[in-house]
């Protein structure tokens, strides 16, 4: 840039004293004029004081305006040193700007190889969006299927709790399965016995081949399941004895049965047994085949176990000794369970200990007589329906309530 020109100040020269003019020929008027021109003359005083004073003034102001004129003057120096510096910045800045355009420009040679490969990943990551949802797609229902699975394992478990509480109740326990093994062997013993004297003969052969069949040695496991019972005190709930468990092996290896239904067929079984009064018939047909002519005592006219039922007790013969121990092994085994299930709590201690004592001793008539009258007691204290329903108690208590089931 080219610095604007200045023009030189001059100082201005001081303006001289203007001089009044005098009139050489003012003496020689009259005096009249002379007043007059004395006047003028005061009068021209008065105007050259006033100019004298006027011009001062306009020296002042020229002198002000002097002082103006240098204050610019330096002012205008000023300007022209920043004017320079000014110039000297805008070269820099040029230069400055130059290199930012070099960067500026390399820059955006950057960035639009970066927005390429941006455009690029964009692209890739497009295609990976869709494989993503299609894979959160897939999870979705995945975890539906997972769901309705976990739904159907609660169904089907609850289900399971429901089956298996209802199968408890349809299989019977260790110390049930006894009782029908037992039960089988005493139908299996009468029909026995009634094919043996000649009782029933159409029908008694069939009944017992079809009890023999489930318990082949009826005495033998009788009198096995009393001793036990004279042996070892039993506790309640105690059904893993090893002895009981032999008991049920040696005839469920036979039935292959443990089910409710075996309890069922086997009180069938002993109901159709005394309606047809084949016991009462295979002790009188005992007692006459030893003695024909000697009439025993009904059976219903018994008292108490122990009172004497003829003058002397006398022997039986090998068949009434063998029944006489059956049916005492019978008793012991019952009153054995029904002290231990606390049924008949104020009797069945004295019951068991005279049973188990009177199995000690060789059978005379009197055994026969105290074991028909054990037999009446026992079914008419229903003890085998308490022991049943003690049973049945044992079980609900251990199955699962209905709130544990759903």
């Amino acid at each position: 840039m080219v610095p604007p020109s200045r023009t030189s100040l001059r100082t201005p020269s001081p303006i001289p004293p203007i001089e009044t003019p005098i009139d050489q020929h003012r003496e020689k008027r009259f005096p009249a004029d002379m007043r007059h021109l004395k006047s003028r003359e005061i009068s021209d005083q008065r105007e050259a004081s006033a100019l004298r004073d006027e011009l001062d003034m306009l020296q002042e102001e020229n002198d002000n305006i002097l002082e103006k004129f240098r204050l610019a003057e330096v002012k205008s120096e000023e300007a022209e040193a920043r004017v320079r510096e000014l110039e000297k910045q805008v070269a820099a800045l040029g230069e400055g700007v130059s290199l930012e355009a070099r960067l500026l420009s390399r820059k955006e040679a950057a960035l639009r190889q970066r927005e390429a490969a941006l455009k690029a990943a964009k692209q890739t990551k497009d295609g990976r969006d869709e494989e993503i949802i299609a894979i959160q797609q897939e999870l979705e229902s995945a975890k539906e299927e997972v769901a309705n699975a976990v739904e159907q394992l609660r169904e089907a478990e609850s289900e399971t709790k429901s089956l298996r509480s209802m199968t408890q109740r349809m299989v019977l326990t260790q110390e049930e399965m006894e009782e029908v093994v037992l039960k089988r062997c005493w139908l299996a013993r009468y029909w026995g016995l009634a094919v043996q004297l000649g009782i029933y003969p159409e029908t008694a052969a069939e009944k017992h081949e079809h009890w023999s069949s489930l318990a082949p040695l009826p005495f033998e496991v009788v009198l096995s399941a009393g001793q036990k019972a004279k042996e070892e005190p039993r506790k309640q709930g105690d059904n893993n004895s090893e002895g009981r468990n032999k008991l049920v092996h040696d005839m469920s290896d036979i039935t292959g049965e443990g089910n409710i239904e075996s309890m069922l067929l086997v009180e069938k079984g002993l109901r159709e047994l005394a309606s047809l009064k084949v016991e009462d018939a295979v002790v009188i047909a005992l007692g006459q085949h030893r003695r024909p002519n000697f009439v025993r005592q009904s059976t219903s006219d018994l008292k108490s176990p122990g009172d004497p039922k003829f003058v002397e007790a006398f022997e039986l013969n090998q068949e009434e000794a063998e029944d006489v121990l059956f049916k005492q092994a019978w008793l012991t085994y019952f009153w054995r369970r029904a002290k231990t299930h606390g049924v008949e709590k104020d009797i069945a201690e004295e019951r068991l200990q005279f049973w188990i004592s009177r199995s000690n001793q060789s059978p005379t008539s009197h055994d026969a007589v105290d074991v028909e009258r054990g037999l009446m007691e026992l079914r008419k204290l229903g003890i085998e329906q308490q022991l049943w329903e003690a049973s049945r108690r044992d079980i609900e208590q251990k199955l699962p309530t209905d709130a544990e089931i759903s």
